[in-house]
């Protein structure tokens, strides 16, 4: 059954994985509104780093953010997260893979990998974190500047990358609790065994001094 984990939670880490690079990529963090809007012929959708604009006709012009220092402190706070979240990942497969029991990586130490196959859980655990702390706070800006009256600027909607985000850190989440689950079976079961053995070896001893007894005492009086 653990070995089984270990394959769903590699899969489901590697899966949220890759789906941060798709959220990065995507240009639809967030996309102007319709509602209330006389101009229906263009739209504005935007990312992390950059802003596009589109007509009725299809065309689009993008631009990049000019300065670092100009963004609002959550676009940088977001970045950070995400790119955080894709180091994270990458060391929660690369641990995963050396603690997997099915792997020969690290030889035949269980015990070992077991720990690393840990760390891997761990890492993917703190990459959906961030992941979803990022996406949420951004959905949150945009939620709170759409129902602000007061706002004079363009009010933006919700894009499909939030949403790939948020997939991206359940897969994520999920894959690191399977295989802290698988870690924690193995390490139960290696505890088990031990102690089995250890009161063995006693069982062991006891026989032969019980022996070594006997035939001291048999010598003793076949001499008398």
């Amino acid at each position: 059954m653990k070995e089984i984990l270990e394959v769903v939670a590699l899969f489901l880490g590697f899966v949220g994985w890759i789906l941060i690079f798709i959220s990065l990529q995507n240009q639809y963090w967030r996309e102007s509104t319709q509602d209330g809007s006389v101009i229906l012929t263009s739209a504005i959708f935007e990312n992390l780093w950059m802003s596009c604009a589109s007509d009725s006709t299809g065309n689009y012009d993008c631009r990049e953010f000019p300065s670092l220092f100009a963004l609002p402190g959550y676009i940088q706070a977001c970045r950070a997260l995400m790119i955080t979240s894709i180091v994270s990942g990458t060391f929660g497969l690369v641990a995963t893979l050396a603690g997997m029991q099915c792997s020969k990586i690290g030889g035949e130490n269980y015990v070992l990998k077991g720990r690393v196959a840990a760390v891997g859980g761990v890492c993917f655990l703190f990459q959906g974190i961030c992941t979803v702390i990022a996406v949420s706070w951004y959905a949150a800006n945009i939620t709170q500047l759409f129902f602000d009256q007061f706002y004079p600027g363009i009010k933006y909607e919700l894009g499909e990358a939030l949403y790939i985000g948020w997939s991206s850190a359940t897969l994520a989440i999920c894959g690191g609790s399977f295989l802290l689950c698988a870690c924690k079976v193995k390490t139960t079961n290696e505890k088990i065994k031990h102690h089995y053995q250890k009161s063995s070896g006693r069982h062991v001893s006891s026989t032969v001094a019980i022996s070594q007894s006997v035939a001291n005492n048999y010598g003793r009086k076949v001499y008398v």
